[in-house]
């Protein structure tokens, strides 16, 4: 049996539980049921809780993990901070492991997918209990890392079919915008998509353009579709290529609200009336989407619900010790505002 011995700093001095125990006149095996919440009377309890609060002793980091093989951290790599989306997650996934008495290990990965596989590899070596993992692209060397790891992964905004994960309906949520659009009596719609790479805004928005265009008996042709970066720089360049290519569009769907906040830009300094002359629908549901002006009609998706849900279901993991993959797909509500 391994026996730990926790310890403080007293007076210069290290301290172990067995003098806690000589102090409090109570056995080791009391100090440390103490430690561990587990059964002792309560005059021992008030005993040794005098003496940890006179001595201030707290048992070691490396104690706890030995005796508990916890350490109550999870790392969480998350692809840029600073995006208004990852923070909502953020926000989410912390309030959650705060609430619990987990602590997080935050990495921001700036959307590089290296840095992504090496922060992998490093938690890997680490003790951490589980990683709650987001990116905006899943390569092979993705999958390979995270089959590698031999604790419990949970994987934010992307479905992934041999893991856990909490992901939004992008598709939903993108045919959802172009069909508002197309119900304001717009036909000539052109999409601002981002990589396709990206299975969820990517791939998946896309989708959901083209198919309710289909619906509707309509074409969408490549001229009328553009792929950009995540900023606001290519919303606008990417609206101003569309309408050098067909200056006849009378509507864009964005794959993000940033996008759309620059393609409105572009569109007011262009002369187009916004909706009249040209309509815009994005996705997200981002602040700059409330300030400007008009509005932007578009898909509220529920960031900070998927870093609790995420948080969650990873805890439940750790501490029944569960390795079932589960999947839980969000959904989205639809924001209609000045824009379409």
């Amino acid at each position: 049996m391994l026996s730990v011995v926790g310890e403080c700093e007293l007076r210069g001095t290290v301290m172990t539980i067995t003098e806690i125990a000589e102090m409090a006149g109570v056995s080791v095996s009391a100090v440390s049921r103490y430690l561990n919440d587990g059964y002792i009377s309560e005059e021992k309890r008030r005993k040794i809780k005098a003496v940890i609060d006179k001595t201030g002793y707290k048992p070691s980091k490396q104690a706890q993990i030995l005796r508990t093989k916890k350490s109550k951290v999870v790392g969480v790599i998350l692809p840029k901070i600073s995006s208004e989306s990852i923070a909502r997650v953020a926000d989410g996934i912390s309030s959650v492991l705060s609430e619990k008495g987990y602590q997080m290990l935050l990495a921001s990965t700036e959307n590089n997918p290296k840095k992504e596989i090496e922060y992998l590899s490093l938690l890997k070596n680490n003790p951490v209990d589980g990683i709650l993992f987001s990116a905006s692209v899943y390569d092979r060397a993705h999958q390979e890392a995270l089959k590698k790891l031999d604790i419990p992964v949970v994987i934010i905004s992307q479905r992934f079919d041999d893991f856990a994960c909490v992901y939004h309906d992008d598709y939903g949520a993108a045919k959802a915008m172009t069909e508002l659009l197309l119900e304001s009596g717009k036909k000539k719609i052109a999409h601002i998509a981002v990589t396709q790479k990206d299975e969820a805004a990517g791939k998946n928005r896309t989708e959901g353009y083209k198919d309710a265009m289909k619906e509707y008996g309509l074409e969408a042709p490549e001229k009328m579709m553009i792929t950009a970066g995540f900023n606001m720089d290519a919303g606008y360049e990417s609206m101003k290529r569309l309408l050098n290519r067909c200056p006849e569009l009378e509507g864009v769907f964005c794959a993000t609200d940033t996008l759309a906040v620059g393609a409105l830009s572009c569109l007011k300094d262009m002369g187009r009336k916004v909706p009249e002359e040209t309509a815009v629908a994005g996705i997200g549901h981002n602040r700059l989407s409330r300030v400007v002006s008009p509005k932007i009609t578009t898909a509220h998706l529920f960031y900070r619900t998927s870093g609790i849900e995420a948080a969650n279901m990873l805890l439940e993991m750790i501490e029944n010790e569960d390795h079932i993959y589960r999947q839980t797909k969000l959904g989205y509500e639809v924001i209609r505002a000045e824009s379409v």
